[in-house]
């Protein structure tokens, strides 16, 4: 499963189409929230939790499609079981960030800033192990989030009580406009998803890697 540099994937040419599909059911996500479809479907509350039209789904989905691609293609990881552990190392990182910045009661100086270098962090741990899939993730990533974030743009200005706009519990109500942007759209969606995307991509890419390989004959000797 060693990687191999002499069949390079194309990165857009792989991404081309999971994106076009993302891109489709976030505007799906948009059209249901605005005209009051059921909210199991299109949940408009802060955050959007537990949705089942959403493009988080498609994060463990395209993750396998991308490993299975680069794996045939010659750029699996040296190390399947490695990548699945840099990939739990990293979601513990990102972790550990997460509650540090946002969760922990205590307050000190630099709070938010070490949180978020944490969750960067846990982000370029997967790349030690299957750097391939990881760059193919993170185009994806944008790829998906960009769009999510100009969306967040226009909903935040223009009040359209979705998803995309509502401010989660205890969010200052008065905050300007771009303070806000910054807070609840610009940075989870330019970095907190993207590090979840890198790091449940390479996890499901990892394990649904090392099961075909194991489910591989291994060749008889005469």
């Amino acid at each position: 499963m060693a990687e191999n540099s002499d069949s390079k994937v194309s990165i857009p040419h792989l991404i081309l189409i999971p994106s076009v599909i993302t891109l489709a059911i976030t505007i799906l996500r948009l059209v249901g929230e605005l005209n009051h479809w059921p909210t199991a479907l299109f949940n408009p509350e802060a955050g959007g939790g537990g949705a089942i039209i959403g493009i988080t789904w498609l994060v463990p989905i395209f993750g396998i499609y991308f490993a299975m691609k680069l794996a045939a293609a010659g750029q699996g990881p040296a190390s399947a079981g490695k990548a699945i552990g840099y990939a739990i190392l990293g979601f513990a990182v990102s972790f550990v960030g997460g509650y540090v910045g946002f969760g922990w009661k205590a307050e000190f100086p630099g709070k938010i800033v070490i949180g978020l270098l944490l969750i960067a962090a846990g982000g370029v741990i997967p790349f030690f192990a299957w750097p391939a899939l990881s760059k193919v993730l993170t185009a994806y990533g944008y790829a998906a989030r960009i769009p999510v974030a100009i969306v967040m743009y226009f909903a935040i200005r223009g009040n359209w009580r979705t998803h995309y706009d509502v401010v989660p519990p205890g969010f200052p109500e008065n905050t300007p406009f771009w303070p806000k942007y910054f807070q609840i759209a610009f940075v989870p969606q330019m970095l907190m998803w993207i590090v979840f995307t890198i790091i449940i991509g390479s996890l499901f890419g990892a394990i649904a890697v090392a099961v075909a390989h194991r489910k591989k004959p291994v060749p008889q000797t005469a």
